[in-house]
């Protein structure tokens, strides 16, 4: 396959119309057409089914276009990291869920955006599972994940911020008045839970025999849609601390976990892979910032 068919592919799948995808690609619709027939030939499958006014994608044009997406930005941001040999540019991609350790790296960051304006950054949000196959894709640089987890694979470093597991409720709630809030405070209510805590059965051993009486009515991968749903006042969300709005305007409020449950954060690359200069800055000011915290 080559790269200048795989952009017309996406093209086309975006526009879901060959005309229209031919006139934004500046080519002529039977070119167009005939590259996409060429590469269903190469690969030995459909990836469109023709319509009248618009053509929808087989399974195999869905899973192709999820790939080339992925090999394009991976070749953008490869060509981008080697230009420039007397200044640093490129891109800093980072892939990572939700935790108070960011405040860290958006400051490294910030700070780099700042001193060399030809670098550019990219963040991806997601769980640790899907953060680790885009490492190991290549697609993002480093990536940063809550939880203890084998890291035996990777280069990595531990940072010192903890996140804390508690509870978060509307402020009008009758558990808000409470300090901490304990395993017989949940039982029944109806719970939203991280999906890659409850995979891991993060909890288990919190709850104890309370397990049977946990009603978990859905889980989340990240807070911000799944915080709404708590302030409807339909449910209550296991989460970190300091991810949520705690101004006077907010309607949610948190309480910690008693006993205390706390999360480690770790930030990992690939072994034996050569890092763009971009990166390398960043890992040298991400060294620098826990220096001074020793």
């Amino acid at each position: 396959m080559e790269l200048r068919v795989l952009r017309y592919f996406l093209a086309v799948a975006q526009k879901r119309n060959i005309t229209k995808a031919a006139q934004e690609l500046l080519i002529s619709q039977p070119t167009l057409s005939k590259q996409l027939a060429d590469l269903e030939d190469e690969l030995g499958v459909q990836l469109f089914i023709r319509g009248h006014r618009q053509i929808t994608l087989t399974d195999e044009g869905e899973y192709l276009q999820t790939q080339a997406r992925e090999i394009i930005q991976l070749v953008e941001q490869t060509a981008l990291n080697i230009k420039g040999q007397e200044v640093i540019s490129g891109t800093i991609s980072i892939g990572a869920g939700e935790s108070i350790a960011m405040n860290r790296i958006m400051q490294i960051l910030s700070g780099i955006v700042k001193d060399y304006p030809d670098v550019k950054v990219r963040l991806i949000s997601g769980n640790a599972d899907e953060m680790e196959t885009a490492l190991q894709h290549g697609s993002i640089d480093f990536a940063v994940l809550m939880g203890n987890r084998s890291l035996n694979n990777y280069h990595h470093i531990q940072l010192p911020e903890k996140d804390q597991w508690g509870l978060i409720m509307r402020k009008d709630d009758s558990l808000a008045n409470k300090v901490e809030i304990t395993p017989e405070d949940i039982a029944g209510l109806p719970l939203l839970m991280s999906e890659q805590a409850i995979e891991e059965h993060r909890f288990q051993s919190w709850w104890g025999n309370l397990d049977r009486k946990m009603n978990i009515i859905g889980t989340y991968s990240l807070l911000f849609n799944a915080q709404l749903m708590v302030a409807q006042g339909s449910a209550y969300m296991i989460s970190f601390d300091n991810l949520i709005n705690n101004s006077n305007n907010s309607q949610l409020t948190f309480r910690p976990l008693s006993p205390t449950l706390t999360e480690t954060t770790s930030v990992i690359w690939k072994k034996n892979v050569t890092q763009s200069k971009a990166a390398q800055l960043f890992m040298k000011r991400l060294l620098a910032s826990l220096d001074t915290c020793a």
